[in-house]
């Protein structure tokens, strides 16, 4: 049985539902390199268990997810040389330099196992809280079906604070619209859960307080479909949207973000591969970080 750190894994329901949790909270559910390995064996131990028939992805916390680490110190740990360094900064291009070795990690880690998420042979369902950053909207959209708690709000302010064209994951049109996304990038501004219920892109919207067991609740009345017809429902609809170009969106959309880094560690000597304060980025590290990280949302760099 996988000894997570970084998530929690339980089966509910004599094993029908796997609830997979993010536990950071100290940090928002930071994506570190760590909790995204995790993250991705769960969802595969989940995809091979053939008891299983639909997935939950949570947040424990304030906050579902505040998007990519960039800050913590577990960040540091888990990159530097040493015993306590993870695995995969000596591999999957870990070892190349400059911009191939940034595409290459960034393919592996933040965009294929998105997408490996998104076919997932099982119903997924995402329970999200608090606001939703940047990567955070990616695990979200990675999954067949959202609900969240009241109050709830989806962003990706990476265009505003950090000059890049939005995460690795560029879903953005088909879930927000087109316009809608343009100014969202533009101004960094939110879309409220009432809004994005309005939209298609959440299912339900349940009170903060309840939102644990209505969302077990909602995976219940799932799990009672056959699995067969859940997975033909799934493959349908990500067929026709695969059809209709979203797989060769996605494509496009990496390598342009690729690009969009490119650009800013040329101009800053390699040091940073996004734009600075000083090239425009909104400053929104402005009040001193909090003794209590999870009630700051400026103590860590929420998006990348």
């Amino acid at each position: 049985m996988p000894d997570y750190r970084f998530i929690t894994y339980e089966l509910l329901d004599e094993g029908t539902i796997a609830r997979i949790t993010l536990n950071r909270p100290r940090y928002r559910n930071a994506q570190s390199r760590s909790l995204l390995v995790e993250l991705d064996e769960a969802m595969l131990r989940a995809e091979a268990d053939d008891t299983v028939r639909v997935v939950i992805l949570a947040g424990n916390g304030m906050t579902f997810s505040s998007g990519h680490d960039m800050g913590t110190p577990e960040r540091a740990v888990e990159r530097a040389e040493g015993p306590e360094q993870h695995p995969t900064f000596q591999l999957n291009g870990a070892t190349k330099v400059s911009a191939e070795k940034r595409m290459v990690q960034e393919w592996h880690y933040y965009y294929q196992n998105s997408l490996r998420w998104r076919n997932l042979r099982k119903i997924t369902v995402c329970s999200v809280q608090g606001p939703v950053h940047a990567a955070g909207l990616t695990f979200a959209w990675s999954c067949d079906l959202i609900v969240g708690a009241e109050g709830t709000t989806f962003s990706d302010p990476v265009g505003t604070r950090l000059g890049m064209c939005g995460v690795e994951y560029f879903a953005h049109p088909w879930e927000f619209g087109l316009r809608r996304t343009k100014e969202l990038m533009l101004t960094g501004g939110d879309v409220s859960i009432d809004e994005a219920h309005r939209i298609g892109m959440v299912s339900q919207i349940f009170p903060a307080d309840e939102l644990v067991e209505r969302t077990l609740e909602y995976a219940r009345e799932i799990a009672k479909r056959p699995t067969m017809t859940a997975l033909m429902i799934k493959e349908a609809v990500n067929q026709t949207q695969d059809n209709m170009g979203f797989y060769n969106s996605l494509q496009a959309c990496f390598s342009l973000h690729q690009i969009n880094h490119a650009h800013w560690a040329e101009i800053h000597g390699g040091r940073v591969a996004h734009a600075t304060i000083e090239d425009g980025a909104v400053d929104w590290r402005k009040g001193a970080a909090s003794a209590k990280p999870d009630q700051d949302p400026l103590a860590t760099e929420v998006a990348r």
